[in-house]
């Protein structure tokens, strides 16, 4: 079986240091394995979107030679297929609506949805007012991560019924993740380690739905230096397209990864093609890393 990677920024905004990793991460993976790598552009979530960042995420990749194999998908063109799935799972009675508030779960101990709605049967025409939840009868407690060794979830974690479709009708991340990786044929995901949490869920959904389970890379997280995840809405700095090399270079860097040492003369694809050579997974940090200045 061909190997086939991806990357799959959502477009709340330009790319940082801490997409790059990702990217320059899941795009080695896949060319040291000789396998393809694709772009997804996760668009669905509109109220989160930034006008032109799905295009500028794109320019951006371009500039820094990491080119994608296929056409790129839009998740936003993707909605009858994801609604063909959870109607099928509501026909099968392996989805249910649910119309708990967060703040009801908020007040629950664990706070970890409790299952309250499972047998309750809400009437489907009060659907615009309902989440739908998965119907969690074969919880996945353990998987092997090749970064990190074998993750356990916490037990109620794993045994929560999670929301597929959310109350103000857009699907739920969990659904369509596993829905689209499995549209692309993906068969292994390297991502942040911000998803390890998750990860139990969407296996979980693997299963129900008969699907092929990829293997899993979760890269460390680049860390602010107050200790924070780089993310957009921390207001992390946007990738300098008149710094792509040196960015490249640090990246390699936070990835355990060597560089040459007349890197300074290289191209920026000499540097990738170099990097693609020596890439070591093993290479890669088990853990989270604090940077001591902000990178853009």
């Amino acid at each position: 079986m061909q190997y086939i990677g991806r990357f799959a920024p959502s477009p709340s905004g330009p790319l940082h240091f801490g997409s790059l990793v990702t990217a320059l991460g899941s795009y080695l993976q896949a060319k040291s394995c000789f396998g393809k790598w694709l772009v997804r552009i996760e668009d669905i979530d509109p109220p989160r979107e930034v006008k032109g960042a799905s295009s500028l995420i794109l320019k951006t990749l371009e500039a820094l030679h990491l080119y994608w194999d296929d056409e790129i998908l839009y998740q936003s063109n993707c909605s009858e297929r994801y609604q063909a799935v959870l109607q099928s799972l509501l026909n099968k009675q392996q989805a249910y609506y649910c119309n708990c508030t967060r703040q009801r779960i908020h007040n629950l101990a664990n706070k970890i949805y409790d299952g309250f709605c499972r047998n309750r049967l809400l009437s489907v025409k009060d659907k615009d007012q309902l989440a739908i939840r998965i119907k969690q009868n074969h919880p996945v407690l353990t998987f092997t991560d090749k970064i990190r060794g074998e993750q356990t979830a916490q037990l109620a974690d794993a045994l929560e019924d999670f929301i597929i479709h959310r109350k103000n009708g857009l699907f739920a991340y969990n659904l369509v993740v596993v829905l689209d990786d499995h549209e692309q044929g993906i068969t292994e995901i390297v991502r942040g380690a911000d998803l390890l949490t998750v990860t139990v869920k969407q296996i979980s959904l693997y299963q129900l739905l008969g699907f092929c389970i990829p293997t899993y890379c979760h890269l460390p997280l680049v860390l602010d230096k107050n200790g924070n995840k780089l993310s957009k809405q921390n207001h992390a700095r946007p990738i300098d397209l008149n710094n792509l090399k040196e960015l490249t270079v640090q990246a390699l860097q936070f990835l355990g990864q060597k560089v040459p040492k007349d890197w300074q003369d290289a191209t920026q694809q000499q540097l990738l093609d170099w990097a693609i050579q020596h890439w070591q997974l093993t290479n890669v940090p088990k853990q989270n890393i604090q940077l001591a200045t902000n990178i853009g």
